[in-house]
């Protein structure tokens, strides 16, 4: 999957992982309901579902089909864990982040 670099909802959606008014990591749309996932936040999810072959295959994906950094990628990914919308949005890849998140603060 490729996101469509001239989605208007891309990184100028503002600082990733800023709260709510109520405290909560997901921006609120119209009528005060969660706003959807933006483009890029699916693709992302998307790009960590995938299966990488060897070191740098997920850096380089990571440029050419998303258009950023391989840090910015990681900024917005750990904002999306704690992101109600992405857990929703698709549980199993956002659980197995966060358990192997939790794991490595562990370690630390």
């Amino acid at each position: 999957m490729t996101a469509d670099r001239s989605d208007p909802s891309g990184p100028s959606d503002g600082p990733a992982g800023a709260a709510g008014p109520d405290g909560s990591a997901e921006p609120e749309g119209q009528g005060g309901s969660p706003a959807p996932l933006s483009g890029q936040e699916r693709a992302v999810l998307a790009l960590e579902r995938r299966s990488w072959a060897g070191p740098g295959a997920k850096e380089r994906a990571v440029r050419e089909e998303l258009g950023i950094s391989p840090v910015r990628y990681y900024q917005l990914l750990n904002a999306l864990l704690d992101d109600r919308r992405a857990l929703e949005a698709d549980p199993v890849t956002v659980n197995r982040l966060r358990r192997v998140r939790e794991a490595r603060r562990g370690r630390r």
